[in-house]
């Protein structure tokens, strides 16, 4: 019988750092993706997510290494694991789960990309593209402030 693998996941904006640790666990066995509920994400991260938990949801189950979608809130332990029967948890490095050492599979996170990070490029290039259409210096520090402002916001610093 295959291991169930359960792989907690925000997915704010989905990257490709979301989609090779899914694959890391498809060959671990069946992948179930604890989805961190809105209220969840909100609490966590301080903001609500930019799709709902339906969407992400949606998402993950349209990923072929996706088996089955549930939701949690905060963090997960042994008891989320054994309420749901899930053998293993597979995260990146930067896991704070309190799951037992022997139940849990730490993969290196994939450098360079996160959701911040992909968040901070999209509001770099927004700004970007108005500063251009601009030439006067005045527009170009409201949009550099507004800039710092959302992302201190939205924890990018």
């Amino acid at each position: 019988m295959k291991k169930r693998i359960c792989v907690d996941m925000s997915v704010t904006l989905l990257h490709h750092g979301h989609t090779r640790l899914l694959k890391k666990a498809a060959e671990l066995g069946t992948v179930v993706v604890a989805l961190r509920t809105d209220y969840g994400t909100k609490k966590h991260k301080g903001y609500v997510p930019e799709l709902n938990y339906d969407e992400r949801k949606e998402l993950l189950e349209s990923i072929r290494y996706v088996d089955e979608v549930i939701p949690f809130d905060f963090f997960l332990d042994d008891a989320y694991l054994d309420q749901h029967n899930l053998d293993l948890l597979v995260h990146g490095d930067d896991n704070i789960n309190m799951v037992a050492p022997e139940r849990l599979v730490i993969f290196p996170r994939t450098v360079g990309v996160s959701s911040s990070e992909l968040r901070s490029r999209v509001i770099d290039t927004l700004v970007s593209l108005n500063i251009a259409k601009d030439e006067n210096n005045q527009t170009q520090n409201v949009a550099r402030s507004l800039f710092d402002m959302i992302k201190k916001e939205f924890r990018m610093d």
